[in-house]
């Protein structure tokens, strides 16, 4: 099983398509595909909008304490876990025997740390930190489900951003903004309210065809038993190759915060993606599109942490105003959390989509930008279609 963030399941189910792999069945927050350890390994490298890569080790219908224990126990444990590692359970549980995940937790790792202690003499360390092997549990209606996490950390957690600043977006959610925005690393993309840089890093890597996992060093599968170092390494430098060969990416990131233009470039710098983006200190309605085609993203204040709303209503419109004096010929994007403000861009939507900022329910809204005014578009190519009678 995949599993990701709310709402990012048409974006990851369009990475494992492109990547070869069908869907077999789609849940709220997890699509299940069929896959081997090295399957696991290829989607902890290249996947972007994901959190987890999980084989599931065993289903089982349960009504009581014991009989989970021992389910769980039955599993061939010391197969899979070396009695010097650390293990981490994490579950959530939503039964009328059990709703408490800290005691779901504990049981778990009772009765895989029990079964390796009797089949090898050790029993491994256990705790929260996801830095060996983790295991996910989930007790829903009378069921349970054991996977064998092969991420550990989440994948959005890219270990780039040193310097978050503020309200950073979640690398995963960024990935799949830009996917939205229909940005593939062959536009130019400008970035006029470029924060800590997260949108600017995560585009030089989708246009560089960057695996995203060469950025960790660590992951849950490493601690597995029979862990093939030799075939990672050779998938690692498989995708470094394929980076190389692609051209520099036309990408412009800037904001009128000088500190935010910084920090954005240290991150970048973490990433190896410095030298893949511009970088400048302007207020946003200074970036102009050097070529029709070119994707616009901006991600505005909500009013709700950093500013209010009051105050921000003449940005958003002068938002609406730079797209359509500046940008005519290019697609605007306007990633908010706040329709409300969003109405003060004063422009009509062609798409909007519907994303989460943690608990935020967000929009992309996606704007056709052209030149003149509707009228004159909708006169012109009213004669356009009489001179082709």
């Amino acid at each position: 099983m995949i599993t990701f963030a709310r709402e990012l399941s048409p974006w990851v189910k369009l990475e494992l398509e492109q990547l070869g792999y069908k869907v077999l069945e789609e849940r709220k927050s997890g699509v299940e595909i069929e896959g081997n350890i090295e399957d696991a390994m290829l989607l902890n490298l290249k996947l972007r909008c994901a959190y987890c890569v999980m084989m599931l080790l065993s289903e089982f219908e349960c009504d009581d304490e014991s009989k989970f224990y021992k389910e769980v126990r039955k599993i061939w444990w010391e197969r899979i876990i070396p009695p010097e590692e650390y293990l981490s359970v994490n579950s959530r549980a939503d039964d009328k025997v059990v709703n408490n995940t800290m005691f779901v937790n504990q049981l778990a790792k009772d009765a895989i740390v029990d079964r390796i202690k009797t089949k090898t003499g050790r029993r491994p360390d256990s705790g929260p930190e996801k830095g060996g092997v983790v295991v996910n549990i989930y007790w829903y209606n009378g069921k349970c489900y054991v996977y064998l996490n092969t991420t550990g950390r989440k994948l959005s957690d890219r270990g780039y951003r040193k310097i978050p600043y503020k309200a950073p977006v979640q690398e995963s959610l960024a990935a799949a903004v830009l996917y939205a925005s229909g940005y593939d690393g062959s536009q130019e993309l400008i970035l006029p309210m470029c924060g800590s840089g997260t949108f600017a890093i995560e585009a030089a890597l989708i246009a560089q065809g960057r695996a995203p996992g060469l950025l960790r060093s660590n992951y849950s599968f490493m601690h597995f038993n029979k862990f093939d170092s030799e075939l990672w390494q050779q998938m690692r430098k498989e995708e470094r190759k394929n980076a190389e060969k692609k051209n520099k990416p036309n990408i412009k990131a800037s904001d009128i915060d000088p500190e935010a233009v910084k920090a954005a470039e240290k991150n970048a710098k973490t990433a190896g993606a410095d030298q893949l983006i511009d970088f400048s200190v302007c207020d946003f309605a200074k970036k102009t599109p050097e070529s029709d085609g070119a994707i616009i993203l901006m991600n505005p204040e909500y009013g709700m942490r950093m500013g209010e709303k009051s105050k921000l209503e003449s940005v958003y419109k002068r938002i609406g105003d730079y797209l359509k004096q500046s940008c005519p010929g290019c697609t605007g994007c306007i990633f908010t959390g706040n329709l409300e403000l969003a109405k003060k861009i004063g422009l009509r939507t062609s798409r909007r989509i519907v994303f989460y900022n943690a608990d935020v329910e967000c929009r992309l809204l996606k704007y056709e930008l052209f030149s003149g005014s509707m009228h004159e578009r909708e006169k012109a190519k009213l004669n356009a279609g009489q001179e082709e009678k």
